[in-house]
């Protein structure tokens, strides 16, 4: 076995506080861990804290042998300014040049990637990082702290179309110029960076650890990767057409400072069609999946490919665009809510294989989560408030991607519509050309990956105005509550300022979310440290073959 070698913090006063949590049974495992790690506690010093093993860490993996080829279904997409990416798939190709400065594990820890340690201040708004030593990029420059606070500089920048790292930033963004407040950065000498918040705040240690995040050179922000290549990852791209494939070889010209196995990385574009994922499984033209859906779960398993399960808050919003007429008229969103059983959607869309939701985008995993009373399914007193809302005879539009799982959760949602009495019509778009246009459909559904905090899916999708709100809200009172969560560190008080937040979003009927998803990955059996992560992420350092 290996495992990153970082150093970090022993433990940590809020942290032992939240060992206290774990053993009166206020914490789950996964929660400990998300708060201490991100705190700058090393995964092993907080399994300790709670008497586990540090054994237990999944940041250990298995060393493969060198060299070897791996084929990779996934769909390629076209790449862009890493803080403007939205999808996990960008990442995983330029995660093979681009690396991060923290990468989130499995088991809810933190790690450090190009950071060797963090650490937070008791009251959350001061963290000192400290970058790994000896690394290098591969156009021969040293990396540094001035590159480190270039990235921070450039998520900042909210004035970037499309950058969502701005919205994870928090405090750091002045609300006037829309850009990183004076003296929030701070280089501290050439191998220390110091972030400085305004007010307490939690949230940067995932926030930075989000696919986005990618660290570019810092004379190289806001450039796509593959116009220029350069980065501090052990691979270089070869070959890039989208739709079609993308080939990462072993850089020969980049001495890497970690370890990689393969020499060679290709990731296939199969569409959309995970019938057709199968059937090339089945004629030998990949060897791992990105992601395994539906009835293909049990047909990949039957053909003795191995498969990984990962529970999640992976999730499908079908949702209404507020800036749309029907759907600023909060009777129409709520008789939306009234008319759809999400045990539907979830028994059709994925075929069972999750829990499940219930329209406010927080998980029972997430530290935050707070219970609410079950919800309401009620087709005639939808229909009563269709009538009453003036808009019976309008004919709701549902689109989705022409996939499996959401078009068969849209497909559902549709169904139940039109039980209730709502006049439907389902519009279905090539992956292709759906994605050009997800934030402004006025009625459409979307996959979410997995979020380590609450506070943070709400950060970047219902906070208003942020690049991916594309639910149209807007909310001051709802803005004001998750600035208070974003720097609370009691997980009962925030608990009890999420109950709130969750209230308004099913009060404001802003989304339908029935289901959260358990994500399955399936290889075959000579591929190594290939298991699903909750957030999709494919980091192609770390993967091999058996020789």
């Amino acid at each position: 076995m290996t495992k990153t070698q970082t150093q970090g913090l022993a433990s940590h006063p809020v942290a032992e506080m939240y060992a206290r949590e774990y053993k009166d049974g206020k914490l789950s495992r996964r929660e400990f861990l998300v708060r201490s790690t991100a705190l700058g506690v090393t995964a092993a010093a907080a399994y300790s804290m709670i008497g586990a093993t540090p054994a237990a860490a999944e940041t250990m993996r298995a060393t493969p042998p060198m060299g070897g080829s791996l084929r990779i279904q996934m769909e390629v997409r076209a790449l862009k300014d890493p803080r403007t990416y939205d999808w996990s798939q960008m990442a995983n190709v330029s995660r093979g040049i681009l690396e991060y400065l923290i990468e989130y594990n499995a088991d809810g820890s933190f790690s450090g990637v190009l950071l060797d340690s963090w650490e937070a201040n008791e009251d959350a708004t001061q963290y000192t990082l400290r970058l790994r030593e000896g690394v290098k990029w591969n156009n021969g420059d040293d990396f540094t702290a001035e590159d480190v606070a270039a990235n921070f500089i450039g998520w900042c920048d909210s004035t970037v179309e499309g950058n969502s790292m701005a919205a994870r930033m928090g405090g750091l963004v002045d609300p006037d110029t829309g850009v990183a407040r004076d003296g929030a950065i701070e280089v501290v000498d050439p191998l220390t960076v110091r972030i400085n918040y305004p007010a307490p705040d939690i949230t940067l240690v995932p926030g930075i650890a989000d696919y986005p995040s990618a660290v570019q050179h810092r004379d190289l922000i806001g450039t796509n990767p593959l116009d220029h290549g350069v980065g501090t990852g052990a691979y270089r791209i070869t070959d890039y057409e989208v739709g079609v494939q993308a080939r990462l070889e072993k850089n020969p010209d980049h001495d890497y400072w970690g370890e990689a196995y393969l020499d060679e990385v290709i990731f296939v574009d199969l569409g959309q069609d995970p019938a057709a994922w199968f059937a090339a499984a089945e004629a030998d033209e990949f060897d791992m999946t990105y992601e395994t859906v539906g009835e293909f779960v049990d047909l990949f398993a039957a053909i003795g490919w191995t498969q990984s399960e990962v529970t999640t808050a992976a999730t499908v919003v079908i949702r209404p665009n507020q800036n749309t007429a029907p759907y600023d008229n909060p009777m129409v969103r709520k008789a939306i809510q009234l008319a759809v059983d999400p045990q539907v959607c979830l028994d059709l869309g994925i075929n069972g294989q999750g829990t499940l939701g219930e329209h406010h985008h927080v998980c029972p995993i997430h530290p935050e989560y707070a219970e609410l009373p079950p919800l309401t399914v009620d087709p005639d007193a939808a229909n009563a408030m269709l009538q009453e809302s003036g808009h019976a005879d309008h004919v709701f539009e549902i689109v989705s991607i022409d996939d499996d799982y959401r078009r068969n959760t849209t497909d559902a949602v549709a169904a139940q519509l039109r039980d209730a009495g709502f006049n439907v019509e389902r519009t279905v778009i090539p992956g292709s050309t759906f994605w050009n246009d997800w934030t402004t459909y006025p009625f459409s559904s979307t996959n979410w990956n997995h979020r380590e905090l609450g506070v943070i899916i709400h950060n970047l999708a219902y906070r208003s105005g942020v690049a991916w709100n594309e639910f149209g809200y807007s909310n001051p009172e709802f803005d004001a509550l998750l600035d208070q969560a974003n720097g609370i560190l009691d997980a009962e008080a925030r608990s009890e300022v999420m109950a709130q937040l969750e209230s308004i979003l099913q009060e404001d009927a802003v989304t339908l979310q029935p289901y959260w998803r358990s994500l399955f990955r399936h290889h075959k059996a000579e591929v190594i440290n290939a298991d699903m992560h909750p957030k999709f992420e494919i980091n192609v350092h770390y993967l091999g073959v058996e020789a």
